[in-house]
């Protein structure tokens, strides 16, 4: 048994439900005999708050789980992000894309049809090609844009093949131009999910990342930033999603399946592990 660092990393935002429950048990029970820390992703600051965050702590306290302290929070360590976009701009891997998603759907739907990854049809690449003046003069005007990652050269950057492994499912070749070119930031948002986790993951020293199966495909962008960003690589483990009777994933809109809403109704966190089947 190798005691690993492990996490569980929720955004306050909304109330913990089931599913929230299995992941940071998931997470706990992996760490065998190393440490399990606790992450909040509250970068999105107009919809974080305080109850939620108090909320979450008492519910994994009264599932029985603790953790290391200080908890990392996102919004403390917005430097970190910048340093890490400062070292991709200066592989030259960064363009600013000033395009509205309305836009990217209509060049899309005029070029009838499109390539598409996990998340839907890929960026089409229209700012790629923007001459640096251009680009300088729209972000001196105040134009609103992202940073994305000009994935194709970063592969070619990388220049040998990339691999990662999940624990269940063994070891897979990275693939990230499954994502295209992906946003990193925005002008009034420090880091995109993909670039905060890496980082955050290796700043805390996490040597098993658990998450639901959902994200597995996202790994094959994290093991390309990883590189990019000489990051220690981890291992990695994406476990089953919990669903609701119609077989949909649970949602924190979904009230009824909160762990504030089930201890209210007299659920103990014995009755919350069964109904897990752990």
């Amino acid at each position: 048994m190798i005691p690993h660092t492990t996490r569980f990393a929720p955004s306050p935002t909304g109330w913990l439900h089931l599913g929230h429950a299995y992941a940071a048990l998931f997470a706990a029970g992996r760490a065998e005999a190393g440490r399990f820390l606790v992450r909040l992703e509250d970068i999105d600051s107009t919809r974080t708050r305080p109850e939620y965050e108090t909320a979450l702590f008492e519910d994994l306290a009264w599932l029985g789980l603790s953790w290391e302290q200080p908890v990392r929070r996102q919004s403390e360590h917005f430097a970190d992000y910048r340093q890490g976009l400062q070292k991709l701009s200066e592989l030259g891997l960064l363009y600013p894309c000033f395009c509205t998603r309305k836009e990217i759907q209509t060049e899309i739907t005029q070029a009838g049809q499109a390539p598409h990854g996990p998340d839907g049809a890929l960026y089409p690449g229209t700012c790629r090609t923007r001459s640096a003046d251009e680009c300088a003069e729209r972000i001196a005007k105040g134009d609103a844009y992202a940073l994305r990652l000009d994935v194709q050269k970063a592969i070619s950057l990388v220049a040998k093949e990339l691999l990662w492994e999940d624990r269940a499912r063994g070891v897979f070749t990275a693939t990230p131009a499954l994502f295209g070119d992906v946003v990193l930031a925005r002008k009034d948002t420090p880091a995109s999910y993909h670039l905060s986790v890496v980082m955050d993951d290796a700043h805390q020293g996490v040597t098993l990342v658990t998450r639901g199966e959902d994200l597995l495909e996202a790994t094959h962008l994290h093991r390309l930033l990883i590189e990019l960003l000489q990051l220690p690589v981890p291992l990695w483990e994406h476990h089953r999603l919990i669903e609701d009777e119609s077989g949909r994933r649970l949602a924190k809109r979904d009230d009824a399946r909160s762990l504030k809403m089930l201890r209210d109704q007299g659920w103990s966190p014995a009755r919350v592990r069964t109904e897990l089947a752990l």
